[in-house]
């Protein structure tokens, strides 16, 4: 994907959340997925790449979560 590409709508958050509520959620989303590898992944197509095996959707998802951890410096 290019750099400054376009967030697809169906992710995009557009209401308050609870910082420290998010993060605890993503933490638990973290573990349970470390916890399930990943036969853990959806099984729904993406919505850019379609239709991806368990182990694409854990690659990506490493990947999107690593991206973003650094974008913001953590």
């Amino acid at each position: 994907m290019r750099r400054n590409s376009m967030t697809e709508k169906s992710v995009l958050v557009t209401d308050e959340r609870d910082f420290a509520v998010e993060r605890q959620r993503l933490r638990e989303s973290i573990d349970h997925f470390a916890a399930g590898g990943p036969s853990v992944c959806t099984k729904h197509p993406h919505f850019f790449f379609g239709p991806l095996t368990p182990l694409e959707w854990s690659v990506l998802m490493y990947q999107h979560l690593d991206h973003h951890l650094r974008q913001f410096g953590v």
